[in-house]
């Protein structure tokens, strides 16, 4: 008789417990699945799908997760349902502005530098040409360290050359 009490008197703990635990589950029908979860169900759930809810609770009592409902049959469709870039993490958010402030300042940065260095490039280019226009006796260090002076078809192709330079970074 004594084991006979403790196995009903285990019975009826055990359902004691597991009435609250079903009390404060919802349950709404999403589309052809049913969906149970302790979170109410997304606004888009009309009341009608709703099928049960926790026992003295409305439907905007509690707020929903950021994530949305804890699901227990979740499918790719639902998880692709879930917007991916908006975040309710305030860090998270400011974090990413800093990260898209910071790559933008780099980026103009950069093409300050580019500017700065094609425009002293322009500068110089047009000094050169202006010499080789004037018809100046130019003469250069060749390989072997031996100075040379250049004759009219190199001066041309020097021209040329720094013609090119001119034209690509003078704009």
């Amino acid at each position: 008789m004594n084991r006979l009490a403790a196995t009903a008197l285990a019975i009826l703990a055990g359902l004691t417990l597991a009435t609250p635990a079903t009390a404060s589950q919802w349950k709404w029908r999403d589309g052809a699945r049913i969906v149970y979860s302790d979170r109410p169900p997304p606004a888009n759930i009309p009341e009608r799908a709703i099928l049960e809810r926790p026992t003295g609770m409305a439907r905007g009592a509690v707020p929903p997760s950021p994530s949305g409902p804890s699901l227990v049959d979740p499918t790719p469709a639902r998880v692709a349902a879930a917007p991916a870039s908006a975040s309710t993490e305030p860090a998270l958010e400011a974090k990413m502005r800093k990260e898209a402030a910071e790559k933008a300042a780099k980026e103009k940065a950069d093409e300050a530098k580019l500017a700065s260095v094609r425009a002293d490039n322009c500068l110089r280019a047009k000094g050169q040409l202006k010499l080789l226009d004037d018809g100046v006796r130019i003469a250069r260090t060749n390989q072997k360290g031996e100075r040379e002076i250049l004759d009219d078809k190199q001066r041309a192709e020097e021209q040329a050359r720094v013609s090119k330079i001119v034209a690509s970074d003078c704009k």
